[in-house]
């Protein structure tokens, strides 16, 4: 397996320098890119899965386990504030539960039932779309899942980081994002883990970008929280009209910072104040 394979540069790591061990990660990174580039259509492909799972009114489940499973949470969580949409439309089940974002829980990835059980307990339903992450390819508690899945009818997608694997054969599309052994043998939080939210990333923006949430290149439905997302909220009504920055942050404060709202307002008036 590609993954728990020997990486021959790295034979001996033990003895290099911060400066040696740093360069060599750096060097072999490179790989992650062009892994990820090779599974440019699939990720397209999973892109556009994952809009019409949004625009039929489903979600996108991810499942994963270790550090999958917590890349997984991560992609899931940014989605409302960066594209305004509720937390319950990008969903990540992770084997061992919440804890397991905070905690290595390394048993419960040998626990397929339970990814069943989970997969029921949130009423997977047809309009979703399940996409499955394991670096092995073959961890029970992610195949289960994707099999299930896919039994129910329900489209899946399956991402790993090694040939010809259970998970990959499991799955309506199969993504291989082949980054090879690692510099530390079997550590795929490295190579592995960083092609996984490069993928996730493409994945979930495009998918974001064509259910229309984005405005050119603009994140029009950033839900302004804090005091930076709010300057962001400004800058962005100052792209998109003739405002200045004290006007925008005028309308969006009497338009509970709704960027859309502001800009539709700002378009409407804009002929009449020209003509």
């Amino acid at each position: 397996m590609g993954t728990e394979s020997r990486h021959p540069r790295s034979i001996g790591l033990d003895r290099m320098s911060a400066r040696e061990i740093v360069r060599l990660m750096n060097e072999e990174d490179a790989a992650v890119l062009s892994a990820v580039s090779r599974a440019e259509l699939g990720l397209a492909r999973a892109a556009e899965a994952a809009a019409r799972a949004y625009q039929a009114g489903g979600r996108v489940v991810y499942v994963g386990a270790g550090t999958s499973g917590r890349i997984a949470t991560a992609d899931a969580a940014e989605m409302p504030p960066t594209f305004g949409v509720p937390a319950s439309k990008f969903v990540a089940i992770v084997a061992g539960g919440e804890a397991a974002g905070r905690t290595a829980v390394e048993s419960a990835e040998d626990n397929g039932h339970l990814a069943i059980e989970e997969l029921e307990e949130i009423g997977l339903a047809r309009d979703d779309f399940v996409v499955c992450v394991a670096a092995s390819g073959r961890t029970p508690f992610v195949v289960a899942a994707a099999r299930h899945a896919k039994q129910k009818g329900v489209p899946t997608c399956g991402i790993a980081n090694n040939r010809d694997s259970e998970l990959l054969e499991a799955v309506d599309l199969p993504i291989l994002l082949d980054t090879g052994p690692e510099v530390l043998t079997g550590s795929t939080r490295l190579k592995a883990g960083t092609s996984q939210k490069l993928a996730l990333n493409a994945i979930s923006t495009a998918a974001m970008v064509l259910s229309g949430k984005v405005i050119e290149n603009l994140m029009v439905d950033v839900a302004a929280k804090n005091d930076k997302l709010k300057e962001r909220c400004v800058r962005i009504v100052c792209e998109l009209t003739t405002l200045h920055e004290d006007e925008a942050r005028q309308l969006l404060e009497s338009h509970a910072w709704n960027i859309r709202r502001v800009v539709a307002v700002v378009r409407a008036t804009e002929p009449a104040a020209t003509s």
